[in-house]
């Protein structure tokens, strides 16, 4: 991923050096469990700690000759070594190293997501306690439906972000699986204790069964649950860049001093934060499609495989880590005005009370197609003579004053009405304070 989009925490986890570390790591405690099963004597095993040492440069110029990262990276660390080396990587194939040290990247990325999601949630709950009573109007088709309030619409995101954390910390769990058992899988030249050993230092579980790899179901799980992460936040940015647009600026996202929106216009406060999430979400769902091609592989395994995940799976991390820290800051710093909202909800001139209507009347003996009728005789009447507001047209129907009088039409067109749940539905969503 280039620099643009990448935070160093992540970069770090996904770092060449940190990568290799984590080899050397599984190379050694594969030593260990084979000394203690009794393949080599403790003096080999403590000659091999003190003079391995390993050189990223060197592996980069035995690579050009071999081809192969993992031979290279393990002739690298034999070339101080005497005979001793020979114990190196006994009975071992190179996905035994590779898929354990990606469930252990993988285990550290899932990690610094899941408090990245932590801190998103955070945002997020502080709006729909802010906001938990400021009315806005709900849109269905994008046309104005009923009143809702702008901290529920943060409830909403809020569960949603639940329900991604929820996945994320499954898929953790299906992914944290190490592999140490030979070229097919059948431990042919180990005993499944080293395995046990290695997995058990590392914070893993053995994979119940494998082949020469881990199954790539698990991968795909991994990096569905995190494009499940960006198409969430995307719909969020969606949201407000239209809640942004000129005729709604219902919300603007922050603009800091200095900050310019056009080279050509100066007046221009452009949604590019969101604009940006949006974009980069794009990116998680088509790397999804590369994950799940990488499951039906050949046999018990081929390489087609390995390119795809050199890219994607640094990626993902990275981009779901800077898009999560990214939409936080954008939450954050956002612009509301309560009082577009409510100038907003008023254009519809009382149209969102026609359900309210419908029911008084079915209350009062209506049939529901007769009350349904006979308001949306009155709703049509609203919509096509901007002059009337909706109260006005009702109150002038003989029909609907035949069951209600003006105190009791006044009465129906109270917003208040549309807030008698707010805090039911937050205390429901996990949103107190």
């Amino acid at each position: 991923m280039i620099e643009r989009y990448t935070l160093p925490e992540m970069k770090k986890i996904w770092s060449d050096e940190h990568r290799f570390e984590i080899w050397l790591k599984i190379e050694l405690l594969a030593l260990e469990a084979q000394q203690k099963l009794g393949l080599l004597p403790q003096e080999d095993l403590e000659k091999i700690k003190k003079g391995i040492s390993f050189s990223p440069d060197r592996m980069q110029e035995i690579e050009k000759v071999t081809r192969h990262d993992v031979i290279a990276f393990l002739t690298t660390l034999s070339e101080n070594l005497g005979p001793e080396s020979r114990f190196i990587h006994f009975g071992m194939t190179s996905s035994d190293v590779l898929d354990t040290a990606n469930a252990v990247l993988m285990k550290e990325a899932l990690d610094l997501v899941l408090k990245d999601m932590d801190g998103v949630l955070d945002s997020i709950k502080n709006k729909a306690l802010q906001y938990r009573y400021t009315l806005t109007v709900g849109r269905t088709h994008g046309v104005h439906a009923e009143p809702t309030t702008f901290g529920l619409k943060m409830a909403v995101w809020y569960a949603e972000m639940l329900r991604n954390k929820e996945r994320l910390e499954k898929a953790k769990e299906n992914i944290r699986v190490g592999k140490v058992s030979g070229a097919v899988g059948n431990f042919a030249h180990f005993d499944p204790r080293v395995e046990e050993y290695v997995c058990e230092k590392l914070g893993l579980k053995p994979d119940p069964v494998s082949t020469q790899i881990v199954q790539r179901d698990r991968y795909a799980e991994v990096i569905w649950a995190l494009a499940m992460v960006g198409g969430s936040l995307e719909k969020f940015a969606v949201e407000l860049r239209n809640l942004q647009r000129t005729e709604i600026r219902e919300v603007e996202e922050g603009f800091s001093e200095g900050q310019k929106g056009s080279s050509a216009m100066p007046h221009k406060k452009n949604p590019i934060t969101g604009e940006q999430i949006c974009g980069l979400s794009r990116i998680l769902r088509g790397n999804l499609v590369a994950a799940l091609e990488n499951i039906p592989l050949w046999h018990e395994r081929d390489i087609s495989h390995s390119s795809v995940e050199r890219i994607i799976l640094p990626d993902c991390f990275i981009l779901t880590d800077y898009l999560l820290h990214t939409f936080q800051r954008l939450l954050d710093n956002l612009v509301v005005y309560p009082e577009n909202m409510r100038k907003n909800l008023e254009k519809s001139r009382g149209l969102v009370f026609s359900e309210k209507i419908l029911l008084e009347l079915i209350k009062k003996g209506l049939t529901r197609e007769d009350a349904y009728a006979l308001v949306q005789h009155c709703a049509m009447k609203t919509w096509e003579d901007e002059s009337l507001s909706f109260i006005e047209v009702l109150k002038n129907d003989s029909s609907i004053r035949e069951y209600f009088s003006l105190e009791e039409l006044e009465s129906f067109f109270d917003y208040n009405y549309f807030l008698r749940q707010v805090d039911f539905i937050l205390k429901r969503a996990g949103i107190e304070g």
